[in-house]
């Protein structure tokens, strides 16, 4: 992940998203402290409902079947 300056992104703009799409991650700071992230979309956190498919697929291979009650319960306390 590469740090730069608010000035710098902005007069180079064009590169960065260049970059980004080439897989390159930026830290974007003001006087030196960060203040945003540029990321690439691939590497954005995936949806609410694509997690929530995943967790009854995993509820679906255990012992006991996942109800949506028992998988609220688990995202409460912190349960995998």
């Amino acid at each position: 992940m590469q740090s730069i300056g608010a000035f710098e992104a902005k007069t180079h703009f064009s590169q960065i998203l260049e970059d980004v799409q080439n897989g390159q991650d930026y830290v974007i700071t003001r006087r030196g402290k960060p203040m945003a992230k540029i990321i690439p979309l691939a590497d954005e956190a995936p949806n609410r409902q694509e997690v929530v498919k995943k967790l009854f697929a995993i509820g679906r291979s255990a012992r006991k079947p996942y109800t949506v009650r028992s998988l609220l319960a688990d995202i409460r306390t912190g349960r995998p």
